[in-house]
């Protein structure tokens, strides 16, 4: 029977600022690549904003999670707007457009990363609470 190991990492893991990095640079490639090729985002897009919340999860330091959750919504929707402004020109109304159209298009994607994301948050964010003891 073969066993399953988990993937060790060296040292600590990725700081607060290397997960904000990251996840930026990832999505943002992302980005580009779907509006490059298809001229609207999908499910590319979409899978690679539910990996950066699980990597930066499973890869940041201890007290990284509440950025591993928060960034990735704010990194698409400047990546999103960044992009749609480079392919379009400034041309406010087909900008506001494509960019509502975008945030819809990855908008599952983002719902279901931030409610795990949230759930871990919170979750170890209740471990750490101490527990009221119930006094007779």
């Amino acid at each position: 029977m073969s066993t399953v190991t988990k993937i060790a990492i060296q040292g600590p893991g990725l700081k607060k600022q290397g997960i904000v990095v990251l996840q930026s640079f990832f999505i943002g490639f992302f980005t580009f690549i779907e509006l490059w090729l298809r001229s609207g985002v999908g499910i590319l897009t979409g899978v690679m904003i539910l990996l950066s919340f699980y990597g930066a999860l499973r890869f940041g330091r201890p007290g990284t999670t509440y950025v591993s959750v928060v960034t990735p919504p704010l990194a698409f929707a400047a990546n999103a707007l960044f992009w749609i402004m480079i392919f379009d020109g400034f041309r406010p109304s087909r900008v506001g457009i494509d960019f509502i159209a975008a945030l819809a298009s990855v908008a599952p994607f983002l719902i279901i990363g931030a409610a795990y994301g949230w759930f871990v948050y919170l979750n170890a964010k209740a471990k750490t609470k101490p527990s009221k003891a119930r006094r007779d």
